[in-house]
């Protein structure tokens, strides 16, 4: 009798503990709050029922340029921008996902406001690129890049793009400009 009522109630506990919603500001590997990977264009509307989707046409639809979505909340506030696989296509997934507001946050409290030293305190940085006027810090544990400025740095690492920059050289101080999870 004793084994069934704890099995039973084991049962309860896990049916419990599956019904918990998912944190619309959650990031992870596989979505940003209830965006997934596999988020086709035409489902966004239910993904964001409250929000505004705005989907920019620039240009020629015939280059086959990629346009920009952009999630805003009730208020107006920019939350997301999303890049589309293919462009024009409804049933293309998401392949890049560009955080805006703050409130998104992994798992480890990673948000846009963090600095490097929380990236690497967290993460393993899997990749540190350098570009002309920032740097890009690349966590394959998230799918996530973070684009910083190189401003950030000392002045003797901003002009040559040549140079191999190490999370050593980074400091801990230095802010994140951009934050994009890309899938695909």
């Amino acid at each position: 009798m004793k084994k069934s009522l704890i099995v039973v109630l084991l049962f309860l506990i896990c049916c419990i503990a599956c019904n918990t919603p998912q944190d619309p500001f959650e990031v992870s590997k596989q979505h940003v709050g209830l965006l997934t990977d596999s988020t086709q264009v035409k489902d966004l509307q239910l993904v964001f029922p409250n929000d505004s989707i705005v989907k920019r046409i620039a240009g020629d639809e015939f280059l086959g340029n990629k346009n920009n979505i952009e999630i805003l909340d009730t208020t107006g506030k920019q939350l997301l921008i999303l890049e589309p696989a293919e462009a024009l296509d409804s049933t293309s997934v998401i392949e890049t996902v560009q955080i805006i507001d703050s409130r998104f946050k992994t798992g480890k409290n990673i948000t846009k406001l963090s600095t490097f030293k929380a990236i690497a305190d967290n993460y393993k940085i899997s990749r540190i690129d350098n570009l002309i006027n920032s740097i890009v810090v690349t966590v394959n544990a998230l799918n996530a890049s973070f684009t910083i400025d190189k401003k950030e740095l000392p002045s003797n690492l901003r002009v040559d793009m040549d140079l191999k920059i190490e999370a050593t050289h980074i400091p801990d101080t230095a802010k994140i400009k951009y934050f994009f999870i890309n899938w695909h």
